[in-house]
């Protein structure tokens, strides 16, 4: 199922949002103009969980859990993640403010680093991407507006269709799958390259158990997502 958009509206410009997008945009345009160099780049920025164990007293080792959080390995990895980014990040960003978002989005990030640290500790594959902070984004939409609408693309034999789905299903189904692959991905022995599953799964629940410390504690004054009815908008 690929999500398309909501019927959640926001009452003002989702600025750090759109600038997140912009900011992996352009930091991806510099991986690409660096060819094959680029894999130096990601090498020394990504997240390799084994550095963490034998050099923890190097503090690029450390900045890593931020700069991979800006790199992607491919053009298929970014839109992926700068469309759940689209989709979901300026509803969280117009209930929480812009600075609160950005902070948690930072945090949900930093924690999914850990999770995938705690779940590989001697890999040697650098970790890249958003995924892990956006992750906590989805975790914090879910609890925000389980009710929501969410139009979905949905293949099926020799056709795609879309369909209207409650988020509470969208988001549920992408956790549970996360879930049941990192569990699977734990009783592999040799660690190939992939999608770091942990990762996620850290980053939707630090979402979902950071939300109270970031939500607003009152609806926005005359606005509603649900034309006034305040009664469904959780917040």
């Amino acid at each position: 199922m690929i999500p398309l958009r909501d019927d959640i509206p926001t009452r003002r410009f989702p600025v750090v949002t759109v600038s997140l997008i912009a900011v992996n945009t352009l930091v991806f345009l510099f991986e690409a103009l660096l060819g094959s160099e680029a894999n130096q780049l990601i090498d020394a920025l990504g997240i390799v969980p084994h550095r963490f164990i034998t050099a923890p007293y190097q503090p690029l080792v450390w900045l890593t859990l931020i700069t991979a959080m800006y790199l992607h390995g491919g053009w298929m990895h970014l839109i992926g993640n700068m469309l759940y980014l689209w989709i979901f990040g300026n509803n969280v960003e117009d209930n929480m403010g812009r600075g609160r978002f950005f902070i948690f989005y930072t945090l949900s990030g930093l924690i999914s680093g850990l999770a995938e640290i705690a779940a590989s500790p001697n890999s040697m594959i650098p970790g890249i991407g958003a995924s892990g902070a956006i992750a906590g984004v989805l975790g914090a939409y879910l609890l925000l507006y389980p009710h929501a609408k969410v139009r979905t693309l949905v293949p099926l034999p020799y056709i795609y269709t879309t369909v209207d789905l409650p988020a509470s299903l969208v988001l549920g189904s992408w956790f549970v799958m996360q879930l049941f692959n990192g569990v699977v991905a734990l009783s592999v022995v040799v660690q190939t390259g992939g999608i770091a599953w942990w990762a996620h799964i850290g980053g939707f629940v630090a979402g979902m158990l950071l939300l109270p410390l970031f939500r607003r504690r009152e609806p926005p004054a005359g606005y509603s997502p649900y034309g006034g009815l305040y009664d469904n908008w959780r917040y």
